[in-house]
């Protein structure tokens, strides 16, 4: 009897799902793509409404383009970026807007447990340096802020988490998400600190259930079976992060193997299997082949696929258009072909890519965007392909530091999901990072390493062995050192420029945050706001 697994993903920009059979070969892919809001300086949200919407049109659209019968998906497995937060009530209902990881609004709270709890305890509970912002800080905002609808939270949960709840009934987490919810999160106990919760003044109680991310934590309800076209009663794994989840299902399941994710943030993983390899410039979370004794030493710069969005919707209107009405066209590949025509290091064209503040290693909530030597000469194309190269080398600096820390690293860099699709940003990070890349030919991402997490949890497959077997590489490029040593050139002058602007971020927050514009915006859980 045939047996499939679906596997659904809710990133920055979008859900994705994907059903593969018993030999873990695909049959279905769909994605949908939905707003990101920014409507206060440092806010990123999504409509949470629209995370469940977009699960049942892309389940529904797999199993018709499978050709198969729904009965026959044999489990579930799903995974978000992170960290992000959906609140919702006793009735299941969301509370305000979601937070998505770009949202960077928990300055003062941050700074609260500096000064009252102190960074080496939390480092020391956590694993995690304190400003990346996670689930816990967001709730303490939510606190401040907003009380009376804090009072109603029943349970605080991830993007996917609030799928799950969706899916099965239950409110759950995983231990590879656990990282992100941050603060008082032991990921080397897979457990609270319930001390320092209690110090905080969060409740365990609006916590969910945390799991090993193979676990069954529960079945698809009947509800969840005629929104999304499934059967009740299909089991439902713990799921993952969605980086790991998107590694995993490209093949990195041993110890060393590192790939490169350009979604919406530009994200590299390291596989390690050494619970005291933690860096403290570096986000450290469990990783999804084993969450109770494997690690992924993780780096992120925030705005990494989602630096491209940003130009398509802001500067490519008559691309967007085109697309809308020409088939076959892409506004993405035709943004690529334009940059194509531009020299390396763009004619002088510097970008600093921190359009919603930075993280590894510099961990800069106040950090900026920050153009460089524009001139007369300079086109779209110029700012492409500038934009290409900023976030390459905010990804360079964590992977300096990753070659000093991990002992183990298996090169090729693997290349996968988001930006990666585009050729002349491979060559970019290969020349860059000086080493060698591959590419994922299959570029399904995360859903495939959902999908497989779903047959390993019901014991379709042993472990994640078939993902090396299935994963195919292409498109191997070796550095030029020419081209090495030119952008070694452009990325000290990057370094520097950040240098001489550090503190004038500073300035700017505290200015901006005086205008009355931030002051007197409107409540963004009823606003409909521009898709950034």
């Amino acid at each position: 009897m045939a047996q499939y697994l679906l596997g659904l993903d809710h990133g920055t920009g979008g859900a994705k799902a994907c059903i593969i059979d018993d030999a873990a070969s695909v049959l279905a892919y769909a994605y949908r793509e939905y707003p990101i809001y920014s409507n206060r300086p440092g806010w990123s949200e999504h409509d949470p409404h629209l995370y469940w919407q977009s699960a049942c049109e892309v389940i529904r659209e797999c199993i018709g383009k499978a050709k198969i019968r729904p009965e026959e998906i044999k489990a579930i497995a799903n995974s978000s970026a992170l960290p992000s937060l959906v609140m919702v009530d006793k009735y299941h209902d969301p509370i305000h807007m979601a937070y998505n990881l770009m949202d960077r609004r928990a300055t003062l709270q941050v700074q609260w447990l500096r000064d009252n709890i102190g960074d080496q305890r939390l480092f020391c509970v956590s694993c995690n340096r304190l400003e990346d912002h996670p689930t816990l800080v967001n709730l303490m905002w939510e606190k401040q802020n907003r009380p009376e609808s804090f009072a109603r939270i029943y349970k605080a949960l991830t993007i996917d988490g609030y799928v799950r709840l969706k899916l099965t009934g239950r409110a759950t987490a995983n231990y590879s998400s656990g990282a992100f919810f941050g603060v008082a999160y032991d990921i080397r106990k897979n457990a609270f600190d319930e001390e320092l919760l209690q110090e905080i003044g969060i409740s365990p109680k609006i916590m969910p259930e945390f799991f090993s991310c193979e676990e069954i934590i529960g079945h698809t309800t009947e509800a969840a079976a005629e929104s999304t076209g499934l059967v009740a009663g299909i089991p439902v794994a713990a799921g993952s992060v969605d980086c790991n989840a998107g590694w995993a299902g490209a093949g990195a399941i041993d110890p060393g193997d590192i790939q490169i994710n350009l979604g919406s943030c530009g994200v590299i993983g390291v596989v390690h299997e050494d619970p005291e390899l933690i860096c403290d410039t570096m986000i450290n979370c469990s990783y999804i082949t084993n969450s109770r004794k494997v690690f992924a030493t993780v780096a992120a710069t925030t705005c990494g696929g989602q630096s491209l969005r940003y130009l398509r919707d802001n500067f490519a209107q008559l691309e967007v258009a085109t697309e809308k009405s020409v088939p076959g066209f892409s506004a993405y590949e035709s943004m690529e072909r334009q940059a194509e025509t531009v020299p390396l290091g763009c004619e002088g064209l510097l970008v600093l890519p921190y359009l919603m503040g930075e993280r590894t290693p510099l961990w800069d909530v106040n950090a900026r965007g920050v153009v460089f030597g524009l001139s007369l000469n300079h086109s779209k194309a110029h700012l492409v392909r500038a934009m290409m190269e900023g976030v390459t080398f905010a990804m360079y600096d964590s992977f300096r530091i990753i070659e000093q820390y991990c002992s183990k690293i298996n090169l090729p860099i693997v290349l996968n999901e988001g930006g990666a699709r585009n050729r002349l940003w491979r060559r970019i990070i290969t020349d860059v990072f000086n080493v060698p890349t591959v590419f994922v030919k299959s570029r399904i991402g995360a859903p495939m390493g959902d999908a497989i997490l779903a047959g390993v949890a019901v014991g379709i497959f042993q472990d994640f062995a078939i993902a090396k077997e299935k994963v195919e590489y292409v498109d191997p490029m070796d550095p030029v050192v020419e081209n090495h040593q030119r952008y070694m050139d452009y990325y000290a002058l990057y370094g520097r420029l950040y240098a001489h602007v550090r503190e004038d971020y500073v300035e700017l927050a505290r200015i901006r945050e005086l205008s009355p514009s931030a002051q007197h915006a409107p409540d963004s859980a009823n606003s409909t706001g521009e898709a950034v």
